[in-house]
């Protein structure tokens, strides 16, 4: 795995290897839509690629700069995230650059979302109201009394949960995040690109990996190293808050891992235009 120091320097390195080393693939669906007669829906693809970033203390703007996520609607999403309600379908997609794309995708009675992250955080009480669920939903089944959501053996648990797993066993190696949830094998619609996180201490280094099934090296790439950037961040904010100890903790490497990186034809012509390509594929 090769280790870069900043973000810049791993996407520049991806782009050579699609325009290099990429192969095309049209796949029958795309989130669950038949696009098996459209042929702009056939993607470049880099199998199973990973890197690290080694990570310092700096401020969020650097990230920033050298991510170069879609602001504002990155952080607003990042704070729908980790706002503590299982909203859905939220508010942050109706600024993401393609969100007139995601309006199609709202497939529960035509007002929510198949999944989206903030249930995944917080999942305890998600899904227990018929309509789109925000804040005001989650204060209404806990005031009628809703008992957390379970699975086989024990009740769900969310990110604080997670945060206080790591207060209680600093040197975890369990200290994991789903995203992917059983209920996705079998839903027909979209579902989550994203696998979970994992969280290690080490020599007062909080790391996180990324695992990804599918991502969009145009249109999600960015906003997805920097989601995670950001939930690393907090994590070690919210763990000094609750321990002392973690106040000398810092962030250290952030792993990308990931099944299918890919992109549109379109977008890739309009990455590499025909003129400039280093080697045609």
């Amino acid at each position: 795995m090769r280790t870069y120091a900043t973000f810049s320097h791993a996407r520049q390195a991806l782009s050579d290897l699609f325009e290099q080393g990429s192969y095309i693939v049209h796949a029958p669906k795309w989130q669950g839509v038949d696009v098996s007669t459209k042929p702009e829906m056939a993607m470049h693809e880099v199998l199973n690629p990973d890197f690290q970033v080694a990570l310092r203390p700096a401020p969020l703007k650097h990230w920033q700069e050298d991510i170069k996520p879609n602001l504002p609607f990155a952080d607003v999403h990042f704070e729908e995230r980790v706002g503590g309600h299982p909203t859905n379908p939220g508010e942050a997609w109706k600024i993401w650059p393609w969100g007139h794309n995601a309006a199609g995708f709202l497939e529960v009675n035509g007002l929510q979302f198949t999944h989206t992250y903030q249930e995944r955080f917080w999942p305890k009480f998600a899904g227990l109201t018929k309509g789109p669920h925000g804040p005001e939903q989650t204060a209404y089944v806990k005031k009628r009394g809703a008992k957390p959501l379970e699975g086989v053996r024990y009740e769900y648990a969310d990110l604080n949960d997670l945060v206080d797993h790591l207060v209680s066993d600093p040197l975890s190696r369990q200290a994991y995040l789903p995203i992917w949830f059983p209920e996705d094998g079998t839903c027909t619609g979209r579902k989550p690109c994203t696998l979970g996180y994992h969280f290690m201490l080490r020599h007062e280094y909080l790391h996180v990996t990324y695992l990804i099934r599918s991502c969009d090296f145009y249109r999600h790439f960015n906003d997805d190293c920097y989601l995670t950037l950001r939930l690393l961040l907090w994590m070690i904010e919210r763990l000094a808050e609750k321990d002392p100890r973690w106040e000398s903790v810092r962030p250290g490497f952030l792993v990308f891992k990931c099944g299918s990186l890919h992109m549109f034809r379109g977008d890739y012509d309009r990455l590499f235009p025909p003129k400039t390509r280093k080697a045609s594929t």
